[in-house]
Order: structure tokens, then sequence, then C-alpha cells
């Protein structure tokens, strides 16, 4: 039996939780968290020098390797992250000082203790309850759906490919998504009117409605 998908934020959640943050500072790496797919430790490590909106990188420290790689991010999390640095102090736009720092002063960096006890503050009111880590899985999620499987195993810093299979795996709400609508083309006439079999190359360029009616086509 095939793995699940592991679990990530459809995009009605994720549209919901950015919108119920109140600081620049807490949208700008929630943008990175579920672009980038950077665990949210890598990410809170990045120093301002590893910053680059021109070719739309960051450089982050993997986990296991300790090797320091330049990964994507959406050109919206990096507009996020400008706003945010326009209220910073100069020492905190340092090249070697990190990029994420406290809302309270005085200012200290960013760590994931504190980024977790915001997101699970901000969901209070929404009554969700997502982690840190479920924004990684929503980023390498969607990077699947347009990139090949080596390619987002680069981005996500996995040793094998057994480790990304699974983000090829459709949301199980999209799954039973997809089988309602099976159900309601089967109850509309009209569309199951217009639903056509598949036939067999074979039979390619033959009356069509002699086809249909042979391989049991619907009239």
């Amino acid at each position: 039996m095939p793995k699940r998908a592991p679990r990530s934020l459809p995009d009605a959640a994720f549209d919901e939780l950015f919108a119920a943050m109140k600081h620049d500072r807490d949208r700008a790496p929630l943008a990175f968290y579920v672009s980038s797919g950077a665990r949210p430790s890598e990410l809170l490590g990045v120093a301002n020098r590893l910053v680059d909106p021109g070719n739309q990188t960051i450089g982050v420290i993997r986990k296991g390797t300790k090797a320091l790689q330049h990964v994507p991010a959406s050109p919206d999390a990096f507009v996020w992250l400008r706003l945010y640095q326009r209220d910073l102090p100069a020492s905190c736009l340092r090249r070697s000082a990190p990029v994420f720092w406290t809302l309270r002063r005085p200012l200290r960096p960013l760590e994931y203790d504190a980024a977790r006890a915001v997101l699970l503050r901000v969901q209070e009111a929404l009554g969700t309850d997502w982690s840190l880590h479920d924004l990684r899985h929503t980023a390498l999620m969607r990077m699947s759906h347009d990139l090949n499987l080596v390619e987002v195993r680069d981005i996500a810093g996995h040793g094998t490919l057994r480790s990304t299979e699974p983000y090829l795996q459709p949301r199980q709400e999209e799954v039973l998504a997809h089988a309602r609508e099976h159900f309601e083309r089967l109850r509309d006439p009209q569309r199951r009117h217009d639903a056509q079999p598949h036939l067999p190359s074979s039979v390619l360029g033959y009356d069509t409605d002699d086809m249909l009616e042979l391989f049991g086509g619907v009239r």
C-alpha cells in the first residue's frame, strides 16, 4: 500500500492562516516556509548575506550535512521580507546578522520555539493545529506538481528519492473531492451524456455513433 501524502495545507487553509498574521515579521517567514521547502530550523538560521532577491534564492545550512545550499523561494516571500526589514535597525541588517528577529526589545534572533509559539497563538482563533513542518510539506507538495522528483529531492535536501516519493501522493481531501465529482457526474444525465468513453485507437476513422453503440457508449 503506498504511503499517504505528508500532512500539508490546502490552499484555502494557507490563505486563512496567512491572513491571520498581524505583523510583516510573521508574514515574511511564513511566505518562505511555504515556498522554499527549507526546514523551519534551516530557514531561521539564514543570514542576510545569504538572501539573494535577484536570483530569488536563500542559502540554508542543511540539517544533516551542514552544507550550504541555495534554494528557491517565491517572489512574494522577498516582497514580505523587504516590508519587514524596513522597520529594523541597521544593526539587524548587517550581512552577518540573522534575517529574522523577535518583535519585543531587546531584539534577539528568532528561534524555533518562538516561531512555533507565534504559529500556535495565531491558530487559537482559527481552531487549527498546523505545524511549522506542515508548511515545509506544503511547499514540497506544491513543487511536486510542476518539478520532477529529482528536483524536489534536491530542494528538500533529502538523501534518497524514497524520502521524496510520498510528495507525489495526492492529499486525502483531493482524492475524496475527485470521487465526489465522479458521483455527481453519474447523477447528472447531461454530464454523463457529454462524457465520452475512451475508444481503442484501432477504431479511429469509423463512425463515432456506430463505435459508441458497439462499445456501450451512452446516447
